[in-house]
């Protein structure tokens, strides 16, 4: 359900917005759409992608250039050059929604601040890839919060948050698509929660959570993608869904890399070693785990598409 503006009658902040992939946009788009005034929008500049390497503009650039909206594009964040075109701006507020970490010159520039909409429901998962770690650890919940910048990261104070139920066999992009909506329609409350000067703010430490079982979300390197077959089950099938559809978890097959975007897991008693391959080159491949296996679904061998086991089986055959 869309939350409405309660911008109607308060004077509207004026607002600049920083983000730059697809869940952003949902964001950037529920607060055009509630009215509010969107001064600049702060965005990744274009960026060589593809074979041809030909430039590449961020989602967060095409919508605004679709709303016609005032665009920056810096390259770095302490240029004086953008220092000076963002105090020109003259914002009461800066919203930042998938964007990089900002210098203090930068969040602290506005009167009311700058607020970061976060996809986990804090303390948890502070970082860059909370969406993902939550999965792989196989969390049952996560949500979305609304809170203020400050020097650490993801530590400020908290304005709003709701939650999220992770169904089992929910990946990552399963869960950013629902997130995404979520978190927009929660930073247009949290919005109208300033404006009418109803929010109270709350500390991080007021949750009462252990720092000790604070669980992190920092960036997912190439490394933490590599399926170890000697897991149990239950973490190897939670770190498929945990990156699926991207960066995507992986092994070798032959001495190439096999992607692995779907699977099942099954508790199969075998005398098989983790890591062996059970095929009838046919229907299924499956690799032992340490207690039970896993059956691909959906991979992508080095080299070549995405396809379903069956028609990748149906081109390749394994001994």
């Amino acid at each position: 359900m869309e939350e409405t503006s309660a911008i109607n009658n308060q004077r509207s902040p004026r607002i600049v917005f920083m983000g730059t992939p697809e869940f952003a946009v949902a964001s950037l788009n529920a607060l055009v759409k509630a009215g509010y005034q969107i001064v600049g929008v702060v965005t990744a500049a274009d960026k060589p992608a593809g074979r041809g390497l030909k430039l590449s503009e961020s989602a967060v650039k095409k919508y605004a250039r679709e709303q016609n909206l005032n665009l920056l594009t810096p390259e770095k964040l302490k240029n004086p050059g953008f220092l000076e075109a963002l105090q020109q701006l003259n914002a009461d507020l800066q919203v930042v929604v998938a964007f990089r970490m900002l210098p203090e010159v930068v969040w602290n520039m506005p009167p009311m601040g700058t607020i970061n909409l976060h996809g986990s429901l804090l303390p948890q998962y502070r970082g860059a890839a909370p969406i993902n770690w939550a999965i792989i650890n196989g969390e049952k919940e996560t949500g979305v919060t609304t809170f203020k910048l400050q020097h650490e990261i993801d530590t400020g104070n908290v304005l709003l948050q709701e939650s999220m139920a992770i169904e089992d066999d929910e990946t990552a992009s399963d869960v950013h698509d629902r997130m995404k909506e979520m978190g927009a329609s929660l930073l247009v409350k949290t919005l109208n929660g300033l404006v009418e000067g109803t929010l109270n703010e709350k500390t991080q430490h007021q949750f009462n959570v252990d720092e000790r079982t604070i669980h992190h979300a920092p960036k997912i390197f190439k490394e933490d993608c590599r399926i170890n077959w000697r897991k149990s089950i239950d973490d190897i099938y939670n770190l498929i869904r945990g990156l699926s559809s991207y960066p995507a978890s992986f092994t070798e097959l032959n001495g190439k890399t096999l992607k692995i975007f779907k699977a099942e897991k099954q508790k199969t008693m075998t005398e098989l070693p983790p890591g062996e391959i059970e095929t009838d080159n046919k229907t299924f491949l499956r690799f032992t785990a340490n207690d039970g296996v896993i059956s691909l679904k959906e991979v992508q061998l080095e080299g070549k598409k995405k396809m379903m086991i069956d028609e990748f089986l149906r081109g390749y055959r394994l001994t």
